[in-house]
């Protein structure tokens, strides 16, 4: 049986990057560029004005000055400022030639085509000079970061009306199981309602994949490998739940052409079939919902992640005092599902559910995050590291992998 680095790491070796796509900026919000920007412009392109007032030279105020123009945002003076002159100038509109500063019309009165300014100003007062956002040849964002709307309207700024950006992984999503019944429709007896394919669209979409559901499918072999077939046909991975246990009806690890490895000494999650088919990545996941959410989290994400080149595959690793001693069972690694809190400045967690069992539906929806125990902790109290899975908990923290076998938990991820 494996550990859980040594699964990970044979997944992440055998994932490929995926050709990465230009999309325009209305499309790009939540992806991941694929290559860096470098401002190729200014920003501003040129001094302007940081506020509505009159452009003058500062050594001419306090005092009585002649009124040259108007210059709105959009427009370019006609006139140099000289001795004795100003221009009425608005937000974000060019300097003129000549003004060295800006006086807030506040400060202002107007008499006729005369303004008497009646405060000082010193050189460069109210004045955005140009480049002093960005300047031109700047490295401004790097591969492998997530655009977010501020991010996109910054590469607007820069004139770019598309951009490159990894592209999507798709992902088929098959259930298995005789008893699973789509929601909606009556239950027979013995039947519980689908709740995986479910969780696993809304998991693929969150770590930035498009996911294909494919439905549920019926505990046969020829059926099983008919589904696979099409759906690999459609996707760049593919994704199932259940049949890979040893059940006489689990005939998922026996229709893959290739499997590389089928468990893993964690738990919840023990049973995961991972390998090839139709020449796709395949993970088949345990049928137990938490189990098959705790797996995706695990396996699955930092692989579709790393498909889209990112840098940082994991989910974010931090500190948290437990609210009341653990004990367990050693042997295996466990994923303890956790509430976690604030309390001035410091984070606290709480086991959730009322049991941890791999069926409890109701604790995985409660979870925040998981804490990480291993394989040898046999009573846990104190501080413990907590894989945040819900992302207002994240306090800033940078994706990290929270077990020390693959990038360190030694780092910013871990406070």
């Amino acid at each position: 049986m494996l550990t859980v680095e040594q699964a990970l790491t044979r997944i992440l070796a055998d994932v490929r990057v995926l050709p990465a796509e230009s999309v325009p900026l209305a499309d790009a919000y939540d992806r991941l560029l694929a290559e860096p920007i470098v401002a190729a412009m200014d920003l501003p392109p040129w001094d302007n004005s940081a506020m509505d007032g009159y452009a003058v030279r500062s050594g001419d105020v306090p005092g009585r000055l002649r009124v040259l123009e108007t210059i709105a945002a959009g427009m370019v003076g006609q006139f140099q400022v000289e001795a004795g002159t100003g221009t009425r100038i608005m937000t974000g509109a060019p300097m003129p030639e000549g003004a060295d500063a800006v006086v807030m019309v506040e400060d202002t009165r107007t008499d006729g085509d005369h303004v008497e300014i009646q405060t000082a100003a010193r050189p460069r007062q109210h004045v955005r000079s140009r480049g002093s956002d960005v300047a031109v040849g700047r490295p401004v964002l790097d591969a492998g970061s997530r655009l977010s709307p501020s991010t996109v309207g910054l590469l607007a700024s820069l004139g770019l009306s598309h951009c490159t950006v990894a592209t999507r992984p798709r992902v088929a999503i098959v259930c298995t199981g005789d008893e699973v019944v789509a929601p909606g429709r009556p239950l027979g007896p013995g039947q519980i309602y689908s709740s995986n394919n479910h969780a696993l669209v809304g998991l693929v979409r969150q770590a930035g994949g498009v996911p294909l559901d494919w439905g549920n499918c019926a505990d046969d072999r020829e059926a099983l490998r008919a589904r696979f077939t099409e759906a690999a046909g459609t996707a760049d991975v593919v994704v199932s739940t259940g049949g890979v246990s040893v059940g006489d009806f689990d005939y998922t690890r026996d229709v893959l052409s290739q499997v590389d490895f089928w468990r893993v000494a964690m738990k919840p999650g023990k049973p995961l079939a991972y390998g090839q088919f139709a020449g796709r990545p395949f993970f088949g996941l345990p049928g137990n919902p938490v189990s098959c959410v705790v797996n995706f989290l695990q396996f699955v994400r930092p692989a579709l992640r790393m498909m889209m080149g990112d840098p940082r595959p994991y989910l974010p690793v931090v500190h948290a005092e437990l609210r009341r001693p653990i004990r367990r069972a050693t042997g295996r690694v466990e994923l303890l599902r956790v509430a976690l809190e604030r309390v001035d400045g410091h984070l606290f967690a709480t086991p959730v559910g009322g049991h941890q069992g791999s069926s409890n539906v109701l604790g995985i929806a409660q979870a925040h995050g998981f804490a990480l125990l291993d394989a040898d902790a046999a009573e846990i109290e104190g501080k413990v590291r907590i894989q945040i899975i819900d992302p207002s908990f994240d306090d800033g923290a940078l994706p990290g992998y929270g077990w020390g076998a693959l990038p360190s938990d030694d780092g910013p991820c871990c406070p």
